[in-house]
Order: C-alpha cells, then sequence, then structure tokens
C-alpha cells in the first residue's frame, strides 16, 4: 500500500518524466535554478541599491525599462541564432555577460556604467527571467521530452526555478542585515551601499555556475542530433520501396512508439520520411527518397520546399546563396495562432513590468518601512508557496487542460495584484502577495507547453525566443510608468492598472484559445497504449483516463488519422 502510494506520487508529481528525461534535463533544471537565486537576490535588492544611491523615482524606473529593452535585443540576437552556432554556445555566451554585468554592480556606483553595464549584459530588472536563457533552455527541454513527458518536466523547471527565487531572496535579505548591522548587535556594520555590493558578487558567482553547467550538456540538447532521433521513430513497418504518402504518416507516428524506434528499423527501408524537425544535416547520409514536410530549419542547407510544390520526394538541395530570415520561416498556420498569443502575452508582461517583484518590494519599504531581513523572508515564503503550487500544474494540465491550468490558476494572481494597494495593515497586504506569488508560477510549464504543442519541432527555438522578446519588450514601459507614477505619489495606481490587465489576459486566453488543435506535427503515444506496450517512460506517465472531451486537454485535439499535416501548414 505505502509503495504503490510512493509509486503513485512519483508518477503524478511529474518526477518519473524528469528522471526518464535524462542528465542533460536536469542540468538545465539546476542552471536555471542557480540563476533564478540571483535573479531573486537582485530582485530584493536593486531598487533599494539606487535608493540608497540617491537615484530619483523616475530614474529608477527609467533604469529598469532599458535595461528590459536591452534584454531585448540581446534576446533577438542570441536566440534567433542559437540552432546556427548552437544551443550550448548561447547559454556559455549568456553565462559570460551575466558574469561581468554582476561583477560591474559589485564594483561600481556610477548610474551611468550600471546602466551600460545592464543594458549590454544580464541583470534582472524585475526577478524575471528575461533575457537569452529560457528561450533557449524550454527549446532543449522540448527537444529532449515528448508529449506524454513535456509538461511535467517543464512544471520542475519552473518549481525549482520558484524554489531558487525564495533561498534568492531569503539569503539576499538576511545577508544585508547582517553585513549591516552593528557589530554590538552581532553583525559586521557594513555600510548599506556596500552590503549591496555583496549581493552582487554572489550574482556574478552564480554566472560562473551556469557557464560550468552549460559546459556539461551533451550534443542531445542540440537540435541536429534530436531531429536524428526524431527521423528514426516515423519509420513505417511496411517493407514497400516506395514512399509513404503523408496522409498516412500520421497514422503511422502514432501507433509507433518512440521508444521502439531503432537505427536497423530505419535501414531497413530504402525510402525514408522524414519528421518535421529534420534538418539539412541528414541529407549528407541519406540515400533514400526523403519526404520534406514544409522544413524552414536553417541547418545544413536544405531547399526551400515551396520550390517543389506537390512532389512527395525530393533530392537533398545545397544552401541557398541568401537565407532567409528565421521569423519569416515560421510558417503561416504557426504564425497565424501565434499572433493572438503574442499580443496576449504582451498585456500580461505589460502588467508584470508595472508591478515586477523589485518594485512591489520597494513599495513595500516604502509604505511600511520594513527592515530587509523581514522583507527578505516575506518574499521567500511567498516564493516558497509558489514552488510547492508549481507541483501541481502538471497534473492540472493532464486533468482539465492547458488553457485550463493557465486561466483557473491565474486569476486569483491577478485579482490579488490589483487588490494590493488597498488593505493598510502589513497582514493583509502580504496575504495578497502570499496569493499573487503563490499562484503565478502556475501557468509558466503550461504556457511553455501549450507553445511546444501548436508549433512544428524546428520552429520551437525561434518561437520561443520571438515570444521572450516580445514578452520583454512590452514589460519594458512597465516600470517608467510606476517610476512616474511613484514619484508623483500615485504608486498605488500602477497595481490597479496592472491587475486590470492581468484579468484581460486571462479572460482574452481563455475565449481565443480554450478550442486550440494540439500536437499536430509530432507523434504522440497515448498513455494507456504506452502502458500496454511496456514502456517504462510512458507507463509513468499514465494520466489514468479518458480526456478527449476536456476543452484545451492535452489528449484531445490529436490528429484524426485522415488528416494531412502538410495541408494545414501554410
Amino acid at each position: 500500500m505505502i509503495t504503490s502510494s510512493i509509486r503513485y506520487v512519483y508518477r503524478e508529481s511529474g518526477l518519473a518524466s524528469v528522471f526518464n528525461t535524462g542528465a542533460d534535463a536536469w542540468i538545465i533544471i539546476l542552471a536555471r535554478t542557480c540563476r533564478m537565486f540571483a535573479y531573486g537576490a537582485s530582485a530584493l535588492v536593486l531598487a533599494l541599491f539606487f535608493a540608497e544611491l540617491d537615484v530619483s523615482d523616475e530614474r529608477i524606473g527609467l533604469f529598469m525599462t532599458l535595461t528590459l529593452a536591452g534584454d531585448v535585443g540581446l534576446s533577438l540576437l542570441l536566440t534567433l541564432v542559437a540552432d546556427h552556432v548552437g544551443r550550448r554556445r548561447t547559454l556559455m555566451f549568456g553565462s559570460v555577460l551575466m558574469i561581468m554585468s554582476g561583477t560591474t554592480f559589485a564594483l561600481s556606483e556610477n548610474y551611468w556604467l550600471l546602466l551600460v553595464a545592464a543594458v549590454a549584459g544580464v541583470i534582472s530588472a524585475t526577478g524575471g527571467d528575461f533575457g537569452p536563457f529560457r528561450a533557449v533552455e524550454e527549446s532543449m527541454l522540448s527537444e529532449l521530452t515528448n508529449p506524454n513527458t513535456r509538461a511535467d518536466v517543464l512544471v520542475w523547471y519552473v518549481t525549482t526555478s520558484a524554489l531558487g527565487s525564495a533561498v534568492g531572496t531569503e539569503v539576499a535579505g538576511r545577508a544585508v542585515h547582517y553585513l549591516n548591522s552593528d557589530s554590538a548587535a552581532g553583525g559586521m556594520g557594513w555600510p548599506l551601499r556596500q552590503a549591496y555590493h555583496a549581493c552582487y558578487w554572489a550574482y556574478a558567482a552564480m554566472g560562473i555556475l551556469n557557464l560550468v553547467l552549460s559546459l556539461m550538456l551533451s550534443t542531445k540538447s542540440e537540435l541536429q542530433h534530436r531531429s536524428i532521433e526524431d527521423a528514426d521513430t516515423v519509420v513505417g513497418d511496411s517493407d514497400s520501396t516506395s514512399a509513404i504518402q503523408l496522409s498516412s504518416r500520421s497514422s503511422t507516428s502514432r501507433d509507433t512508439p518512440r521508444a521502439t524506434a531503432t537505427p536497423e528499423r530505419s535501414s531497413s527501408s530504402s525510402a525514408t520520411v522524414v519528421d518535421d524537425s529534420e534538418e539539412g544535416g541528414l541529407s549528407g547520409g541519406n540515400t533514400g527518397s526523403t519526404h520534406h514536410e514544409d522544413d524552414d530549419s536553417d541547418f545544413g542547407g536544405e531547399g526551400d520546399p515551396l520550390a517543389h510544390p506537390g512532389t512527395d520526394s525530393a533530392p537533398p538541395q545545397s544552401a541557398p546563396a541568401n537565407a532567409p530570415g528565421r521569423f519569416s520561416q515560421i510558417s503561416k498556420k504557426t504564425r497565424s495562432i501565434m499572433y493572438g498569443l503574442w499580443f496576449l502575452l504582451m498585456v500580461d508582461s505589460l502588467a508584470d513590468g508595472m508591478a515586477s517583484i523589485a518594485l512591489t518590494s520597494y513599495y513595500l519599504d516604502s509604505k511600511f518601512h520594513m527592515g530587509k531581513d523581514s522583507l527578505g523572508n516575506i518574499l521567500s515564503i511567498s516564493y516558497l508557496l509558489a514552488a510547492f503550487s508549481s507541483v501541481f500544474a502538471g497534473p492540472l494540465s493532464r486533468y482539465i487542460g492547458l488553457i485550463n491550468t493557465m486561466v483557473f490558476t491565474h486569476v486569483p494572481s491577478s485579482a490579488a495584484v490589483l487588490l494590493f494597494p488597498l488593505p493598510n495593515s502589513i497582514g493583509l497586504t502580504y496575504a495578497l502577495l502570499l496569493l499573487r506569488i503563490g499562484l503565478n508560477n502556475l501557468d509558466q510549464a503550461p504556457r511553455a507547453a501549450l507553445i511546444a504543442a501548436v508549433v512544428r519541432p524546428e520552429e520551437r527555438t525561434a518561437v520561443l525566443g520571438i515570444t521572450s522578446l516580445l514578452r520583454t519588450l512590452a514589460s519594458t514601459t512597465g516600470p517608467t510608468v510606476t517610476g512616474f507614477l511613484a514619484g508623483n505619489g500615485r504608486f498605488w495606481i500602477a497595481f490597479v492598472v496592472a491587475g486590470a490587465l492581468r484579468l484581460a489576459y486571462d479572460f482574452g486566453l481563455f475565449a481565443m484559445f480554450v478550442n486550440i488543435r494540439l500536437y499536430q506535427y509530432e507523434p504522440t503515444t497515448p498513455p494507456k497504449e504506452a502502458s500496454s506496450n511496456g514502456s517504462t517512460s510512458a507507463s509513468a506517465n499514465d494520466t489514468h483516463g479518458d480526456y478527449s472531451s476536456v476543452p484545451g486537454h492535452p489528449d484531445a485535439f490529436v490528429l484524426d488519422e485522415e488528416e494531412s499535416i502538410a495541408g494545414d501548414n501554410r
């Protein structure tokens, strides 16, 4: 009884999915946890640090806006070339920038020099994971997982990051209090500015740790390696030497579990069907005819599939002289879906920028004049609650669907932001902060899983990168607006407007995307089928039920066997 209960918790919590995904996923999750430790510490002290430097509220808001604008440019540059230069190299470069920025903040007090370091480097101005890391890491995790395990792995990616933020804010608050306290009170007696500088030495140290972890990632996390595995999974069982037609490929993909695909099967047929994530690098070793399904990848130089309309096979072609931009290579169908989602996410990000954790901590300090250790305790407990609640995002997504999980958990958090400035007691204010932060992360993993489920595998890095870029761009104006309001004694208005915008995002998301079709571009193994096949990883993630009638559920909208994927791509 006890053993079966433990196995049930192990499976339903998503830990089985994380374990079965492998070491690369563990490293990525650990790297983000360490990075969020640094971001949590920065969120607590950044605005307070500038206030200690006698920087005006307007200039504090301007600093955060320009920092986020710098993140936009950095994200655009790195995420759109990540699959060309290598995802691991992209993470390494971002880690180096994080080290440089942290070191500058640890040594300098010049506003303009700090601004240059923040804009050109990686500093979390709001406590959020903006910059180049998240989009690349989520794309890596999407490649390393399959539709049955992806949501669970992304849930733990978010959960552990919340733990990192919780520990970071707690350690930063206590460290500043200890370093600033008089020696008679058991402290070090450092000036407050010096105590804040010490926090950024820790920030730089986390950048070094991220660099080391990036070096430990294997080639499995790269797009090219993953596409080879995907190509093997969609080889049919037929001994026919003719090319497998696309109309039957959807059925073959779902009826053939990933776990049973082998290289021997791939070589047994003279004609191979290549999955949506196929890269041009495969062409060099392919002697059979190959079916290219709207392949927009920039790797290896496959020709534009539009040059051969209506053909089922085409020989490998050399790379075009002038390759089109990554955005232009995202299919029209994907863009038609993402335009609406991007708009809603930008509304949500504008709200987050207006009421970021850094500005929230500054508001609490200004309103209640709290000690830095008490402020760190409050934020740390809130992040711990967020980490605990994030564990349930995976099971909720399986039982009620991705969209329902995103909306129904985010609405209470948004309402808490709207009501945040109303209480005059610290107790009620703290309760609203707990509600806001505690439920805020529940939509993050389902959101990443949703995007991965509606785009083709080779589009994920670009789409996630553009998503991160647009969200960062939208959030850039928020701190400036809040800084202006704070400088004129209207700080509270920022939270009311932010809460209203977040609620608009929630209801708009539900109205527009509750019945969206998922998993059109990759084979899926239904949980019950996987269990009957005896697959360890699949059985570990058995959802124990048929949820095909649940709106927005990830199992509800797999393509029928007769449907052609290519017909919907353009």
